[in-house]
């Protein structure tokens, strides 16, 4: 019985001991620094592939479903010159927005792009540069429930992706969102 006392408490004190660690990576960004939508470090790419309720299929996309680009946009490293497979076209506004995030962190800027979609009770599109909105899209960890702000709008199709990061061959599935003057043919 002693023995086991011992053994759970040299664990409970390795587990103590490493919860006070932090490396630079897990320390809190200071509150008054800004970020860009490319310095999304440790962001989760991928996504479930669901769509917005009632966002509509592009009729006549230039790279259908199913067919082979190439990125040319690095909303996020790795995604440049990446070979990317359509796996969605959809006609709408899409938005690069500015956000403090929910969850405490740095404030984005640029984020590239949330369709008009993806906007709690939006008003007509295109909305005004400055316009203020609540975002309903999970892209990263923060940005559901976060009051934004309209950066820039753009009407085109949006596209859904999968392809392998550039830097590390991560398979990222159902990246949104790329527009169509990011992609070039193959």
């Amino acid at each position: 019985m002693k023995k086991q006392v011992l053994t759970l408490s040299a664990a409970f004190a390795l587990v103590l001991a490493g919860c006070g660690e932090t490396t630079p990576k897990e320390q809190e960004p200071a509150k008054s620094e800004e970020t860009s939508h490319n310095d999304m470090e440790g962001m989760d790419h991928s996504s479930d592939g669901s769509i917005p309720e009632g966002l509509m299929e592009a009729e006549n996309p230039t790279y259908p479903v199913g067919s082979e680009a190439i990125i040319e946009t690095d909303h996020m490293e790795g995604m440049k010159g990446a070979a990317a497979t359509i796996v969605g076209a959809f006609d709408t506004t899409a938005y690069s927005i500015n956000y403090p995030p929910t969850d405490g962190g740095e404030k984005v800027i640029d984020h590239k792009w949330v369709v008009h979609e993806e906007i709690e009770d939006p008003a007509p599109a295109p909305l005004e540069k400055g316009t203020e909105v609540t975002v309903l899209a999970d892209h990263m960890a923060g940005m559901e429930g976060a009051k934004a702000e309209i950066e820039s709008a753009e009407k085109t199709t949006v596209y859904m992706i999968d392809y392998a990061s550039t830097t590390d061959g991560e398979e990222v599935q159902n990246h949104k969102w790329v527009v169509e003057d990011e992609l070039s043919e193959q």
